[in-house]
């Protein structure tokens, strides 16, 4: 009886349940799209790392950055 029942989405971890995709997307561009997906992330991760490097050896250029993006926050208009 189990066997029968849908499968349910892993929840367990933080990350949303992936979306089902339909049979046009199942093909060899969802592959394509998941090594574009993965390329991203990573390009992403070490974006990031390296903008906290840059912060790390360069304080003062790092601090005058963020009072710039504080000034513009402070004068934005919604």
């Amino acid at each position: 009886m189990a066997e029968d029942a849908p499968e349910k989405p892993d929840t367990t971890r933080g990350a949303p349940a992936p979306e089902p995709r339909s049979a046009a997307e199942s093909g060899p561009g969802a592959e394509e799209e998941a090594d574009r997906r993965r390329r991203r992330a990573q390009f992403l991760r070490e974006l990031n790392e390296a903008k906290e490097l840059r912060d790390r050896v360069q304080p003062r250029r790092a601090r005058a950055a963020r009072m710039r993006q504080q000034m513009r926050m402070r004068t934005f208009r919604w």
